[in-house]
């Protein structure tokens, strides 16, 4: 991990972002609690979602330049997000950086990133 390369760079750029998403949304597909919350065709998802995590990992502005703000609680109000699917989902996200070759401290930083987003998005109590 370089500290003076952003996140997005570290991951390996636009590339590692691709693989990153792709990984992770192939979890999230085949999870018994999270698979039922996502469309069928899945590939505007991931598009959506390498737009973000570039953007939010420091890379090109894509999400904001594409779809505006992000406002990513607002538009992920319509899905019932609980704290343990949150878990589930950062859960998801760890596999991914893993199976993904993503070392250490870089994994653990990541995670701990999406962390805060991850339960800023609960909008239901536990289950």
């Amino acid at each position: 991990m370089n500290p003076n390369d952003s996140i997005f760079d570290n991951l390996g750029g636009a590339e590692g972002v691709h693989r990153l998403v792709e990984s992770f949304y192939a979890k999230v597909q085949l999870h018994p609690r999270l698979g039922p919350l996502f469309p069928a065709d899945i590939t505007p998802v991931l598009e959506k979602q390498y737009q973000f995590l570039s953007q939010f990992f420091g890379g090109p502005a894509l999400y904001s330049e594409l779809h505006g703000h992000p406002m990513m609680r607002a538009r992920h109000m319509h899905i019932p997000i609980t704290p343990e699917r949150a878990e589930e989902w950062l859960e998801c996200m760890k596999e991914a950086l893993e199976e993904t070759g993503v070392e250490e401290p870089l994994r653990t930083f990541v995670l701990s990133r999406l962390a805060g987003p991850a339960h800023h998005f609960v909008n239901m109590p536990q289950e």
